[in-house]
C-alpha cells in the first residue's frame, strides 16, 4: 500500500513516499480503508521533534482519520467491515496518512450522515479540543462571559458554536481575514486584534478566557486581569504556561487533546442535528503532503486540509 512517512525527524524533506506492507488488525483493532487523513500543527512538530511524543521510527503521520473498516481483529464486538467511521489515533502510532491504517477500536465512532466522509476527517481533534478547553477545563456554564483570543481557526469555530450553543456570551479576537466566518459561527462580539488592543476588548469582566493564538508570554499576562475573581484562563498553546492569578483565585489551565471516543460519539451527535459544522478549507492529495508540512514550518496553516490517499 502507498504510505506517506518519515525515517528520521528533520525539515519536511525528510517525508517520503513510500509502498509498505499493508498492517493486519490485531486484537481490539480494525484496519481501516482510509478516505482522509487531517493535517494538524502537531503532525508538523512531531516531524520536526518539537513534541515529545514517543513516536517509533519510521512514522506516518496523520493522527484524524476517516475510512471505512476494512477488517477486524480478534474481540472487535462493535465495528464491521463496511463501517463508516472517523478517530483520533493515538498519537505516538502511525496515522492515516496512507491508504489503510490499523486503529484501537476504542478510538473510533461511526462518521456523521450528514458530511462527506472525507471532510468528515476534518473533525475530530479540533472538536475535542475545544470541548475540552470550554467545559472539562474551562467549566463554561450558560449564562457566563467566554473571550476567545484566536478565534480564527478551526478549533475556534467549534469553541463558538459549542458555546453559544451552551448559553454562553461569546467575545472573539479575529483578524479581517476570518472575521466574516467568526461571525457566521456565532460569535456576539467580533474584535479585529489588528486594530484594537486586547486588553480594551473587553467591557465587564469574562467568566472564561480561551487563548489560541501564539501570542507572547507577556502579552497573555496582560490578559489575565480581563477574567474575574475566580474564573479560569485555559490555553491550548503548549509550548508556554498559561498564566492564572492565586490571589483572585484565576485557575490556569493548559489544553492537550485527550481521546475521548464517548465524547466524539456526542460531537457527531451535534454535526447531524445541525448544531457543529465541518469546514475543510483544501483537499490535498498524499503526494503533496511535503509541500504541506514546507507551507506549515513557514507560517500557521489558515483553515483546515484533509489529505486523500
Amino acid at each position: 500500500m502507498k504510505a506517506m512517512r518519515f525515517h528520521e525527524i528533520g525539515g519536511p524533506e525528510v517525508l517520503r513516499a513510500e509502498e509498505i506492507q499493508l498492517p493486519e488488525p490485531g486484537a481490539d483493532q480494525v484496519r481501516l480503508r482510509v478516505a482522509a487523513s487531517a493535517f494538524n500543527a502537531a503532525d508538523n512538530g512531531m516531524r520536526a521533534g518539537f513534541l515529545p511524543i514517543p513516536i517509533q521510527l519510521p512514522h506516518v503521520p496523520g493522527y484524524d482519520v476517516s475510512g471505512t473498516v476494512d477488517a477486524v481483529g480478534e474481540d472487535v464486538h462493535d465495528l464491521a467491515v463496511g463501517d463508516a467511521v472517523i478517530g483520533f489515533l493515538p498519537m505516538e502510532d502511525d496515522g492515516g496518512a496512507a491508504e489503510y491504517v490499523v486503529a484501537p477500536a476504542r478510538s473510533l465512532t461511526a462518521a456523521p450522515s450528514r458530511v462527506d466522509l472525507a471532510n468528515a476527517a476534518a473533525l475530530p481533534s479540533v472538536a475535542l479540543t475545544a470541548w475540552q478547553a470550554l467545559f472539562d477545563e474551562g467549566g463554561l456554564q450558560a449564562g457566563q462571559r467566554l473571550f476567545i483570543v484566536g478565534a480564527g481557526g478551526a478549533v475556534g469555530a467549534h469553541a463558538i458554536r459549542l458555546a453559544r450553543r451552551a448559553g454562553a456570551h461569546v467575545i472573539a479576537t479575529a483578524s479581517p481575514r476570518s472575521a466574516s466566518a467568526v461571525r457566521a459561527a456565532g460569535a456576539d462580539e467580533v474584535v479585529d486584534h489588528t486594530r484594537t488592543m486586547l486588553r480594551d476588548a473587553v467591557a465587564e469582566p469574562v467568566d472564561v478566557l480561551l487563548n489560541l493564538a501564539p501570542i507572547s508570554p507577556e502579552e497573555f499576562t496582560a490578559l489575565v486581569p480581563l477574567v474575574r475573581d475566580g474564573g479560569v484562563v485555559v490555553s491550548t498553546t503548549a509550548f508556554m504556561t498559561t498564566p492564572g492569578d492565586d490571589e483572585r483565585g484565576v485557575r490556569a489551565a493548559t489544553v492537550f487533546v485527550r481521546p475521548n471516543s464517548a465524547r466524539l460519539t456526542e460531537i457527531v451527535r451535534l454535526v447531524d442535528a445541525g448544531d457543529l459544522t465541518v469546514d475543510v478549507t483544501r483537499r490535498i492529495p498524499l503526494s503533496d503532503l511535503p509541500a504541506l508540512h514546507a507551507e506549515a514550518a513557514e507560517g500557521r496553516i489558515a483553515g483546515k486540509v484533509i489529505v486523500v490517499p
